[in-house]
């Protein structure tokens, strides 16, 4: 039983640490997915008050810039978002091994309730063995003053 429990700790540690990286992850994947939202709500800024600016007239310089910047940005988005995905993809890989590891605290405790149980019926049984030879001795040492009182000279 001693080494069920050490394995039951040893089990219910490593959920907890998995519990903790999720939990980090999930941060991670919050602050990443905000980055990307401030990064397309910039652009989306930016585009418009350009459209602005070059609806009132832009030398080609200027458009080239643009044009520039805006690609510029654009590749930025985009890692942004693989960078979300990464993360994403690392909270679910964490999600299924805080899984397996809740799966292995639930069967060792379960191990340890079959096994107390299993006890408690090893013991019900002896107890009900020894109630049964008490019994027996008890009927048996009746039976011999009963013998005895019968024999017995008046």
């Amino acid at each position: 039983m001693t080494a069920l429990n050490t394995l039951l700790g040893q089990a219910e540690s490593e959920r907890d640490e998995a519990m903790m990286a999720l939990r980090r992850g999930e941060e991670q994947a919050r602050r990443v997915q905000a980055q990307a939202d401030q990064l397309q709500a910039y652009r989306g800024e930016y585009q418009q008050r350009w459209a602005g600016q070059f609806s009132r007239r832009g030398t080609m310089e200027i458009v080239q810039c643009y044009q520039s910047f805006m690609q510029r940005l654009d590749e930025a988005l985009a890692q942004q978002q693989q960078q979300a995905a990464a993360v994403t993809s690392t909270c679910q890989r964490l999600r299924d091994k805080l899984l397996a590891a809740e799966m292995r605290v639930a069967s060792v405790r379960k191990l340890i309730e079959r096994r107390v149980a299993e006890q408690r019926r090893v013991q019900d049984r002896r107890d009900q063995r020894q109630t049964d030879e008490t019994a027996q001795q008890i009927r048996w040492r009746a039976k011999q003053n009963e013998v005895h009182t019968e024999s017995a000279p008046l």
